[in-house]
């Protein structure tokens, strides 16, 4: 699937991802390949990006905000204040603050 979050100030993440977690309003959850289409409000928390099949992710190109997980560099955290996931079609974007 697709993720592409953006901020006010840049586009901080747009590439192919095997999955991801969000903190949504009522409790993190996870979204896979092929999920159905959703909308929903995100709280703050963080954003867990799996790219475990990304070979071509280079992590020294990606910004400040954007840190590989400490036991885990496949797996990329985002901290956010609050924001808005849109998924339809295997295409997802987050709107973060």
């Amino acid at each position: 699937m697709f993720l592409e979050i953006v901020t006010p100030e840049a586009i901080l993440f747009s590439s192919e991802v095997d999955s991801f977690s969000a903190p949504g309003i009522n409790g993190e959850f996870q979204i896979l390949n092929n999920h159905a289409p959703i909308v929903s409000i995100l709280k703050e928390g963080v954003v867990y990006i799996h790219v475990h099949n990304q070979e071509k992710l280079v992590l020294e190109d990606l910004p400040g905000q954007l840190v590989a997980k400490a036991d885990d560099d496949k797996i990329l955290t985002l901290a956010i204040n609050s924001g808005t996931l849109e998924l339809n079609d295997n295409k997802a974007i987050i709107l973060a603050d």
